[in-house]
């Protein structure tokens, strides 16, 4: 019947509109818990019960939604790796050790402590991912400026914009890396290749702003301490077991295998030596993983699965720029950020990767620019940004949002703006 849509349960037909309405509705709702966590509650607790109701109203048909919880099946595994090693590295002093060269390697000189965070905190989210930035290095940072006596402010917003703009070189270094990976065709290395400019570019606009915004904060409340920082012994075990991850991560792209596997592998020989020494408990590994974080990420991929088929996909797709030339890259780029900060990264990429897959990885990768920089400039942009202001308010810190935006202003639109064109000169060079 025109206008109607039939339920996979054969029951009544429900009107369009309602349907669109409906998946919108409880995406936005979903979001919203997931911004303001009521009481509490972990993401899911909103989410899965959206994503049945979704199913069961006929926003989307039960095999569609398993047809997309299969294809987000590797990326979630992954998501669980990555965890689970990251857990498993700060259990074995990983982070400590790096807040110790920090602190030893800026004894002398305030201003030098934001680039080595500015190093650190690109490092790890390039490798362990954006999480390993914001839930570990963080808490890690907060102390090595306390140590210092330095303003912590400028480096701990240095933890957050890196964990979303410094995420941009591997395809393991974000959620939203994986699935632009996936859906790019491009092996690991030919990812890391294109990206590699645009991550440099956009680290160091990042850097040059920080310096500047935050240049009375660098030079106040600074005091060398007495003597140097007790050295702390740097767990090579654990920096080598990251290292043959990182190279399992290339293996497995060059044979066709997907990434998690790795990611699993490295995390199981860290979880057999931490349970061997009686350092981690199973339910400490099950915890680490984030169960319930897993379930939310499944449950969100069905609910942008609906409201795309309900008519969002339709009503982008005139939106979307023809070509992968410069001004196309940019369009898409911007097009991404603005849609990141209305729906969060993580559905703005769900949504805008299958109208913009057959224009080419370059499109693709244009699209990443735009969900992992343009975060940046609200708090509901990224997940890792919600994430850090619960970190900050752990350590009695506000987060200002005022303070927050004029950053975010100041940041966002000059980094977006060099590093596409950054991968611009990439794919011309290298070819998309």
């Amino acid at each position: 019947m025109p206008g109607h849509t039939e339920r996979l349960t054969g029951g009544p037909a429900l009107n369009t509109p309602y349907v669109e309405t409906l998946s919108v509705v409880l995406l936005f709702a979903t979001l919203a818990c997931a911004v303001v966590r009521p009481w509490g509650w972990p993401e899911a607790v909103v989410a899965v019960p959206a994503a049945v109701v979704a199913v069961a109203a006929g926003a989307i048909s039960l095999p569609d939604a398993a047809a997309e919880a299969e294809h987000l099946a590797p990326v979630v595994g992954f998501l669980a790796a990555i965890l689970v090693l990251a857990q498993l590295c700060d259990d074995e002093g990983l982070f400590r050790a790096c807040g110790a060269w920090m602190a030893r390697a800026a004894r002398r000189r305030p201003r030098s402590l934001l680039a080595y965070v500015f190093a650190a905190a690109s490092s790890i989210t390039a490798v362990l991912s954006l999480d390993a930035t914001v839930v570990l290095l963080t808490p890690v940072v907060f102390a090595t400026a306390a140590r210092l006596g330095a303003r912590p402010l400028p480096h701990v917003y240095a933890c957050t914009h890196l964990s979303n703009t410094a995420s941009l070189l591997l395809p393991v270094s974000n959620l939203t890396n994986l699935l632009a990976f996936a859906a790019s065709g491009l092996s690991f290395t030919r990812f890391a290749a294109l990206m590699a400019l645009p991550w440099l570019v956009a680290i160091a606009v990042e850097y040059a702003v920080f310096r500047r915004f935050f240049a009375l904060d660098l030079a106040a409340g600074f005091r060398a301490p007495a003597d140097d920082p007790e050295p702390v012994a740097v767990p090579v075990f654990a920096l080598v077991t990251v290292v043959c991850t990182l190279a399992g991560f290339i293996a497995t792209s060059a044979l066709g295998i997907e990434p998690a596997w790795a990611a699993a592998a490295g995390a199981a020989v860290l979880a057999v030596r931490a349970l061997a020494r009686r350092r981690t408990t199973p339910v400490a590994l099950v915890r680490a993983a984030a169960v319930p974080f897993l379930a939310f990420v499944l449950a969100l991929g069905i609910l942008v699965r609906a409201v795309v088929d309900s008519g969002l996909g339709d009503a982008l797709d005139p939106l979307v720029p023809e070509g992968t030339g410069l001004p196309a890259l940019l369009g898409l780029a911007f097009l991404a950020a603005v849609l990141a900060n209305l729906i969060n990264n993580l559905p703005a990429v769900l949504v805008l990767l299958p109208l913009t897959a057959p224009l080419g990885p370059g499109a693709v990768l244009a699209v990443l620019l735009g969900a992992n920089i343009g975060p940046n400039l609200t708090y509901a942009g990224s997940l890792a940004t919600l994430l850090w202001r619960r970190i900050m308010h752990a350590h009695d810190t506000e987060v200002d949002l005022g303070k927050f935006t004029r950053l975010g202003l100041l940041t966002v639109p000059a980094t977006l703006l060099l590093s596409v064109v950054a991968l611009w000169i990439s794919l011309s060079v290298l070819g998309g």
